[in-house]
């Protein structure tokens, strides 16, 4: 029998804890300290609830709760003392059949974890998807957390424990996140198609990526949507309004990956309206506007080295010489095209009018820790940050390593270690402000030569121009002195400057709105990484909301991961957003 939010409201402080005693590990305190935030309007306020009042207990309280988590088939499970929740967990994952191999590795590594850190490791061991890791899986992250330092880990642990009570709630309450769940098979079924036999790489016009679209248009037809494929690729689903003089708004993401990806970034956004999409057509819900759902053909620039193409497209702003492009096995983009079967000469004809559009909504994975950090599932997003990127390339003069005297040297790579601390002293400075040296290179280096030469590059962004531009000002000028003081020669190449995309206030607004109906705080942020809603915006207002990124925020990574129960949550909040959506101006 489950229990329902209105019997935990109305009944007894007592009788509040002996309900909820087994979601957090044998400690009380925790739903004696949230039973006074009642009642709660829905099971994510109540989970929200217990999870603040373990992030705001002490430090000793925490490590209490944290100590008291049974090991990983560990001594407890084997003398058959765990309570039942853990009992269950831990078989459902396998662990009760665990190979000698297997369990003298767990154990090996339960006793390294708890000499290194003080305390258990914890894994919520049904994975991010509601399925149970298996016992390869739960060796693999334990033996990558193992590398963390206390602090991080401690952290780490406190995440799991939540997500385990969050995980028992559902059970308790028979709360299935339906949408969510749709969304991580889904993502589970196109993140099995890849260019690549190990990892995940979906690049332009492949065969892995127009199957990918194929199968999305497919699921978008399902769902009620009338679907095409336009000549860029874009996969795009119409759900039409009863309204036939209605306007769109518009929603999606791309389905395109960097080399070895993860099975998220941009596929959030176009899965999770596609389901929310077929929620509202399996009951007949039809909305005031039409919502149009596009999955951007290519965003991530893998094969021709041009981002944003199916945005750009969509935006009116398709360069059509990029067709003459040719990727690394001599293939131009026109070719591709045509070998999938588009007109490249139609791409001009699918630029959309401002006056048809209400605006547009992309739902995507974070790709950062910020929300992971604060406990907090979805987040609605500011601004899209701008950046500037360079090329740097510093010449001094190669000389022997043991005769150069050192304040006779010419070290180019010495001048580019100092301009790599001085960028990240300098982007400290600010809070959305971000600067990284991703490139550093020594042509032709050797360990008995003083380098010569070196080649970096220079990513800022930040989520105004004036502050990047502030930044980008001071890092060149630190730069030209540096080189001045070490009679290094430097060339700067501009690669990229692109403004910083603000979201519209009143879509924003709307978000928040949504957020906090949800049951969650509502949180802002801004995004460091570049999106469609960037190109789109040229040609429409624009907004974002962001999904919990899992795993220390790690994204462009076969580890970026997200759960089933925040896919719903953002869902929920999507569909809310759609029912009370209120065009600009009225």
């Amino acid at each position: 029998m489950t229990t329902t939010l209105q019997q935990l409201n109305d009944c007894a402080p007592a009788e509040f804890v002996r309900i909820l005693s087994g979601i957090y590990e044998h400690s009380p305190w925790i739903p004696e300290r949230a039973a006074a935030q009642r009642p709660f309007t829905n099971l994510t306020a109540l989970k929200q609830a217990l999870q603040a009042v373990v992030d705001s207990a002490h430090e000793e309280e925490q490590l209490g709760l944290i100590r008291a988590h049974p090991e990983l088939a560990g001594k407890a499970a084997i003398a058959g003392e765990l309570t039942k929740e853990s009992t269950g967990e831990q078989a459902k994952a396998g662990l009760n059949n665990c190979s000698p191999e297997e369990f003298a590795t767990l154990q090996k590594l339960n006793a390294d974890y708890n000499a290194k850190f003080g305390f258990p490791f914890i894994l919520a061991v049904k994975g991010p998807d509601g399925k149970g890791f298996n016992r390869q899986q739960i060796i693999a992250t334990f033996t990558r957390r193992l590398k963390n330092c206390r602090a991080d880990e401690m952290a780490e642990d406190l995440r799991q424990i939540h997500r385990i009570a969050e995980l028992r709630l559902n059970d308790l309450f028979g709360h299935v996140p339906a949408i969510g769940n749709t969304v991580m098979e889904w993502a589970e079924a196109i993140g099995a198609w890849s260019d690549d036999d190990e990892g995940l790489t979906c690049a332009y016009m492949t065969v892995a990526h127009r199957k990918t679209a194929v199968q999305l248009a497919d699921w978008m037809r399902e769902a009620g949507m009338e679907v095409h494929i336009d000549a860029v690729g874009n996969v795009v689903g119409r759900y039409l309004s009863d309204k036939p003089d209605a306007r769109t708004l518009m929603t999606g993401s791309h389905y395109d990956t960097v080399r070895n990806g993860g099975k998220y970034d941009g596929r959030e956004g176009i899965l999770l309206p596609i389901a929310v999409v077929r929620h509202l057509h399996e009951r007949g819900e039809r909305l005031p506007f039409h919502l149009e759902i596009v999955g951007f053909s290519e965003e991530e620039g893998v094969r021709y080295k041009s981002t944003f193409l199916g945005s750009n497209a969509i935006a009116g702003r398709f360069d059509m010489t990029l067709l003459d492009k040719l990727d690394a096995d001599g293939i131009s983009m026109r070719s591709a095209l045509l070998d999938a079967g588009h007109n490249p000469d139609e791409i001009p004809h699918i630029a959309r009018k401002r006056e048809d559009l209400l605006g547009f909504v992309e739902v995507h994975i974070e790709q950062g820790p910020v929300l992971l950090e604060r406990g907090l599932p979805a987040g609605v997003v500011t601004s899209i940050a701008g950046s500037c990127r360079y090329l740097v390339e510093l010449t001094g003069v190669a000389s022997h390593a043991g005769t150069t005297p050192m304040h006779m040297r010419k070290d180019a790579a010495a001048a580019a270690a100092e301009i790599i601390l001085y960028v990240e002293k300098r982007c400290a400075q600010a809070p959305s402000l971000v600067g990284t040296v991703g490139q550093l290179n020594v042509p032709h280096g050797s360990v008995n030569v003083v380098p010569g030469a070196c080649k970096l590059s220079l990513d800022i962004r930040a989520a105004d121009d004036a502050t990047r531009d502030a930044a980008v000002a001071d890092i060149l000028r630190e730069l030209e002195s540096i080189c001045a003081r070490r009679n290094i020669e430097s060339k700067i190449d501009l690669l990229v400057s692109a403004p910083a995309v603000p979201c519209a206030p009143w879509l924003m607004d709307q978000l928040v709105a949504s957020t906090a109906r949800a049951g969650i705080a509502p949180f802002k942020l801004t995004s460091g990484a570049g999106h469609d809603a960037m190109a789109i915006a040229a040609v429409t207002d624009v907004a974002m909301l962001f999904t919990r990124c899992g795993n220390g925020g790690i994204s462009h990574n076969p580890l970026e991961t997200m759960t089933a129960d925040d896919a719903e949550l953002s869902a929920q909040i999507f569909l809310d957003f759609l029912r009370n959506f209120t065009p600009a101006g009225k």
